[in-house]
């Protein structure tokens, strides 16, 4: 069967059924015989809800009672999420979808509004938290998202999503705030403490780790004074397993194959076609039908071929470590001193083995394909492969090492003052810093050229393409992968680069970046009658951004014959097992050999910057560059913003005709200055920094009317900002002043993305701790961003006049490419939310429960797909699910208690226009199925089970909305965790 993926889900349903049906069993033979008549009971018992119900019935007292549109989640218990991730606890919200990366939530998008459009506050203070990733996860993160992935899930007691906006809440969101917020002594009656521990196993590494955590709170001093500490740790050892193809590309655009003898010209394309010669390997085919038929076929441009079909694992390895302390004072009535401190660290390492063939991914500049014949091959009638056998492919064996590392610190600082019965001070600063560090990035190949017999099929499974070689790539002998040097001539001069010749090679790439936010907030509030308050207030927040990255020039000709003394098996090892989590087709490779990064470390001293003596820029320059290194400049930037702001808002609450309101209503005012760094590439990196401002007034309305006791109506309105994404503020780039005169360059000048929003929502409190919600929601998007060309003069485009030749007057007219504001469009959207405990069903089903979250969202944005013409594509917004869905079944005694939770989301796009002659990029539709487990062994006891992933959903990238074709197709295995909670 095509595409049939593995459910293992059974054992665990059947397991968890057999819990239950054990439980009601033990419930039914312990339950007290019906009173009868005249009986007289000694006491009435007391009953506590505690546990997943606990949380459930909090978090919708506190989104009943809040004026705002808002959702909350609560801790099930004393450093206890619901969730071992945040992100994957936000999922449950609706409007919420999580993008996932090495198999646990990192980033999240609100409403169909990606991570740049979403700001986090920690304890009242905005931070922005970013780590590195794989490529195909988006890499490291010099974004305004932020990762969630830095932080464990115990260190949190609740999360609120704000969907709709009020003056008092900083700007800076089109889709939500989310705001974190850490335990705090005065949360607690007395002493309290706490510790867990647990066993997380994964079956696709066949590892297992321990995970820990605990927290202890006190007061002391007549209760005037608490102290709080909370900690936690965690290792996480797995595999990413998969096949990936990183783009497709059309037929004759790559300058096209290796035509038959006879055939000179793709017949396709304007491109000639020439062989490579014989002396290189090139193994031309004679004249034939056949062989004309493949190549025609093959460089048809409505024909489109994998650019790096691939196997590949990622082996990662992640150490997360947390703490929480939390100071608060109250030296007299009516004053609250509290300080909270946040520490996270997540360090990591991660390996990437790929087995793959390079030659289909050569462009036109680089010969195309020109030693590569087309024996046979097939197409689907929308363009994709569908198989295709090879001779003259360039083989690679390549492995890549990460050393990765964030070091997020929050120290704040709030004070609270009643001054007299009616007025309140508050008043906070704090500052967020967020360091991401990748000192090690380094990538070595092992090369085999001009493979005759290689295949590529997809034809039994669309998603894992079953490549064929022609020898076994694990052997010790008769295997072709190796080493590959420049071939090194006896007389005249050594050319750094042979066409079409592909050898070994050495890339390193050190990177990081580093956030950090400086905030102060005071605000006064006056209860001006019992129904109304006012309410005004400062803000003052100091952003900085900064990231850099290296590259080493000259990334071919870094590997030579081994030194003397060292053979090809000291330099190289072999990984195995590949494939476990797969539907692997018959004959796929599952264990290859690659180079062995440290023995390559050893051999040739590759970290010294002097591999080998050589003039700067020729061959043997090894020195590590950035802003001289054209693909590397692009990450040295920086940006600073300045916001200063202030708000007047009123709090009311009233009825009118018999109905009880609440609301407010209020004006934000900000201004941004920005001065932002990059490096235009005249001179080999010449810094250019431009400073700019703009101002937004953001009006907000929110007003909640009780229809009845259980029914409630929403209504908001806003207007609301998100500054531009870091990269495009950057002002470097490339200046042409030869032939065609081009700027090529990000714009400081931007104004943010503008919208105004409106929301509706009802909510029917039918039963208690029941819900049956739904939200109607308009984003009016008046102002975006994107990429365009436009012919203007050089003196208007901000950059200074030194970056000229000196003929030049600064009158010139020159073609821009750089991003631009443009008109937006509308987005919409439903979210429905059920949520009921089954209290109304007899005997033990009583117990069971359920919520249900969906959320639809469509939008319309004109997005350009020409530099040169006013061609649009209308397509949904970047990240936007149309379609999500949630559901969770529980069940929850107080002392036995399970849950099965699923989670999924519409396919989305990532990228419009896609790359290589493509339309769009995305992901397709995921399904995650989670569970948990707790058995209450005493009262201060908990056994716990966890499942996480029980599908073992793929990691599913597209390329094309027509094809379909897939552009990584990664699985990381299902998690099981087992463990004891203990309370004192």
């Amino acid at each position: 069967m095509k595409n049939q993926k593995r459910f293992s889900l059974s054992p665990i349903a059947l397991a968890v059924m057999a819990a239950m049906m054990f439980q009601a069993q033990q419930a039914q033979a312990q339950a007290p015989a019906a009173a009868k008549p005249g009986d007289t009971p000694d006491k009435v018992e007391k009953v506590t809800v505690t546990g997943f119900r606990q949380s459930l019935e909090s978090s919708l007292n506190a989104k009943r009672e809040d004026t705002n549109i808002v959702d909350v989640i609560k801790a099930e218990d004393i450093a206890k999420f619901p969730d071992s991730n945040i992100a994957e606890s936000l999922q449950r919200v609706p409007g919420v979808v999580i993008d996932r990366d090495a198999g646990e939530g990192r980033n999240i998008t609100v409403r169909g509004l990606g991570l740049d459009f979403t700001r986090v506050r920690i304890n009242m203070f905005e931070a922005l938290a970013t780590t590195g990733g794989t490529d195909s996860s988006g890499g490291a993160n010099r974004s305004r998202g932020f990762d969630f992935n830095v932080f464990a899930s115990e260190l949190f007691t609740t999360l609120t999503v704000r969907k709709s906006m009020s003056a008092d809440v900083e700007e800076g969101s089109l889709g939500a705030t989310v705001d974190l917020q850490t335990a705090r002594p005065f949360d607690y009656p007395g002493f309290t403490a706490t510790a867990s521990l647990q066993g997380r196993y994964n079956d696709l590494s066949e590892k297992t780790d321990p995970r820990a955590a605990f927290l202890i709170s006190t007061r002391f001093a007549e209760d005037r004074v608490g102290v709080l500490l909370s900690g936690s740790f965690g290792k996480r050892n797995l595999y990413e397993e998969g096949f990936s193809t990183v783009r497709w590309d059309n037929g004759g655009s790559s300058g096209g194959w290796c035509a038959p003898i006879g055939v000179t010209a793709n017949p396709n394309t304007s491109t000639a076609t020439t062989c490579g010669p014989a002396a290189q390997g090139v193994n031309r085919l004679p004249a034939s039908a056949g062989a004309t038929d493949a190549y025609n076929t093959a460089s048809n441009n409505n024909n489109f071929h994998p650019r790096l079909p691939r196997y590949g694992r990622l082996t990662h390895e992640q150490d997360r470590t947390g703490v929480t302390g939390s100071i608060q004072w109250k030296p007299v009535t009516g004053t609250l001193l509290t300080f909270d401190m946040l520490y996270s660290k997540l360090d990591a390492t991660r390996q990437e083995d790929f087995l793959e063939a390079i030659s289909f991914s050569r462009s036109a500049a680089q010969g195309g394909k020109p030693q590569t014949s087309v024996l046979s091959t097939g197409y689907d009638s929308n363009g994709s492969l569908l198989y295709g056998v090879y001779n003259g492919v360039d083989i690679r064996s390549e492995s890549r090492y990460d050393e990765l590392s964030t070091t997020f610190k929050q120290p704040s600082l709030q004070w609270e003052q009643d001054i007299g019965d009616r007025m309140k001070l508050t008043a906070r600063i704090g500052r967020s810093d967020s360091k991401f560090d990748n000192p090690v990035q380094t990538t070595t190949t092992l090369d085999a050229l001009n493979v005759n017999g290689y295949g590529l099929d997809f034809r039994e499974n669309s998603r894992m393409g079953a490549i064929t070689y022609p020898f076994d790539p694990a052997s010790a002998t008769n295997n072709p992968l190796t080493l590959l040097g420049v071939p090194r001539v006896t007389t005249g001069t050594q050319p750094a680069t042979i066409p079409n010749t592909t050898t070994s090679e050495i890339r390193i790439r050190p990177q990081g970046a580093t956030n950090k936010i400086d905030t102060g907030h005071i605000d006064l509030n006056y209860e001006l009658t019992p129904a109304v308050s006012l309410k005004g207030g400062l803000d003052y927040k100091k952003y900085k951004f900064d990231t850099f990255e290296f590259r080493r020039v000259n990334q071919n000709d870094t590997i030579f014959a081994p030194p003397a003394g060292t053979s090809m098996a000291d330099l190289t090892t072999t990984i195995s097992g590949f494939g476990r989590g797969l539907d692997l087709p018959g004959g796929t490779v599952t264990s290859w050999v690659i180079p062995n990064l440290n023995a390559i470390v050893n051999a040739y001293n590759i970290y010294c910057n002097c591999l080998q003596s050589g003039p700067a820029g020729g061959p043997g320059d090894y020195t590590l560059s950035s802003i001289t290194n054209g693909n590397a400049r692009g990450n040295n930037r920086k940006v600073t913003e300045e916001d200063t702001g202030g708000f007047f808002m009123a709090d009311f609450s009233s009825t009118a005709f018999g109905y009880s309101y609440k609301g407010n209503a209020g004006v934000r005012y900000v201004k941004t200055k920005v001065n932002a760094i990059g490096y235009q590439a005249t001179g080999g990196g010449t810094e250019v920094q431009v400073d700019t401002d703009y101002d937004d007034w953001l009006p907000s309305a929110n007003l909640a009317v009780s229809l009845s006791k259980d029914i409630m109506l929403r209504f908001a309105a806003s207007k609301v900002m998100a500054r531009p994404q870091l990269g495009n503020l950057s002002p470097g780039g490339a200046i042409a002043t030869t032939g065609n005169l081009t700027i090529t360059a990000g714009n400081p000048y931007l104004q943010p993305f503008r919208a105004n929003t409106f929301d509706a929502n009802f909510e029917w409190y039918f039963d208690k701790n029941a819900l049956l919600g739904v939200g109607l929601f308009y984003k009016d998007i008046n102002t975006y961003i994107q990429q365009l060309r436009t012919n203007v003069p050089y003196n208007q485009t901000g950059l200074p006049l030194n970056l000229l030749p000196a003929n030049f007057t600064g009158e010139e007219v020159f073609a821009v490419t750089t991003p631009v504001n443009t008109k937006g469009g509308p987005l919409k959207g439903i979210e429905i939310n059920y949520q009921q405990p089954f209290t109304f069903l007899p005997g033990i089903w009583k117990n069971f429960g359920a919520l249900v979250a969906y959320t639809y969202v469509k939008s319309e944005i004109n997005y350009l797909i020409s530099p040169t013409a006013e061609l649009t594509i209308t397509d949904d917004l970047l990240n936007l699910s149309p379609r999500s869905l949630s559901g969770t079944l529980y069940y929850d005694d107080g002392v036995f208690s399970v849950r099965v939770s699923a989670t999924s989301r519409d396919s989305f796009l990532t990228r419009v226009p896609g790359q290589n002659n493509n339309d769009v990029e995305g992901k397709n539709k995921t399904t995650n199925v989670d569970m948990s487990m707790s058995y209450k062994l005493t009262p201060n006891v908990d056994l716990t089970f966890e499942g996480v992933n029980l599908t073992n959903e793929a990691n599913d990238q597209y390329i094309s909305s027509s094809r379909n074709s897939p552009v990584v197709y990664h699985v990381t295995g299902r998690e099981y965790m087992l463990g004891v909670r203990v309370k004192f």
